[in-house]
């Protein structure tokens, strides 16, 4: 066997969508948004993957490029195609794609660095299998993971020092979105010293909803706010509630919330329900 059967990886580089765009997914569905920040005349610097194997398996993307350095479109767009490359180059008809998502990080890292112009992404990744999920990222973008009841699942820890310090229960979320030093990175994907975080794999329940998202969206929502907005309702109508309140709260903002302009990209999951499922539920 030469390589995986993808039956289709459709990559969003330098995109600016006016809706919300679906694709079906081993029976669920996959919804996916990107564009520029508002009133912004240069690219879009976020790129985003959706890489479908085969009925029950594919790779989701987002990639943040850092504002600041220099060709940040070409950094985030380097690393969702080295991931591409690596997942159809493999030679595994099953199983986990850890290694080829590993050495698809890897070899984007390399070429970013290889450019010597300081450009730079936050990455997050993730692969399922059916309902098995299974995180990868580096830096702040975030993955979360939320019960059709607000529980909280999975969410990815920033890789900052404002980050560190609210896992470590030093600093309350909603200050957090305030703090000065809110973005400044301890690890980003277009450094030698890059670390990527591998999550343990988790098995989705009916009506949870998987999340990967770019700063656009958190630094403009409040975490409970981004629950609130994503984990009822179609999928396609609960990202674009959080789209909509993202690029209203950059535009303007009252009453000290959050309010910071930048790219935005969300790709929202849901895996199928059967009928066995829906009928307890």
């Amino acid at each position: 066997m030469n390589g995986l059967a993808v039956l289709e990886a459709t990559l969003y580089c330098r995109r600016d969508m006016e809706g919300v765009e679906l694709h079906h997914f081993d029976g669920g569905l996959v919804a996916v948004f990107t564009t520029r920040c508002p009133g912004k005349q240069t690219p879009n610097e976020d790129s985003a993957g959706i890489i479908t194997i085969d009925d029950r398996s594919g790779v989701f993307i987002v990639a943040d490029g850092l504002g600041g350095a220099r060709s940040e479109e070409l950094a985030s767009g380097t690393v969702v195609e080295a991931l591409r490359a690596s997942i159809e180059q493999s030679t595994r008809d099953n199983g986990m794609l850890r290694t080829e998502i590993l050495d698809g990080i890897e070899t984007g890292n390399r070429l970013i660095c290889e450019t010597g112009i300081g450009a730079a992404t936050i990455l997050a990744v993730v692969e399922v299998h059916g309902r098995t999920v299974r995180p990868f990222h580096v830096g702040d973008s975030m993955i979360l993971v939320v019960g059709q009841r607000g529980k909280i699942k999975l969410q990815t820890v920033s890789h900052s020092p404002v980050g560190f310090a609210v896992e470590a229960g030093m600093l309350d979320e909603n200050d957090a979105l305030h703090h000065q030093d809110r973005h400044l990175f301890s690890n980003v994907v277009g450094i030698q010293e890059i670390r990527i975080e591998i999550g343990s794999v988790l098995n989705l329940a009916p009506r949870d909803t998987l999340l990967l998202a770019s700063d656009g969206l958190l630094d403009n929502l409040h975490l409970e706010e981004i629950v609130d907005r994503i984990r009822i309702g179609p999928l396609d109508q609960a990202l674009g509630r959080l789209v909509k309140d993202s690029l209203q709260r950059m535009i303007h903002s009252a009453g000290g919330q959050p309010s910071k302009p930048d790219d935005l990209t969300v790709i929202a999951f849901r895996p199928a329900i059967s009928r066995a499922n829906s009928s307890r539920l």
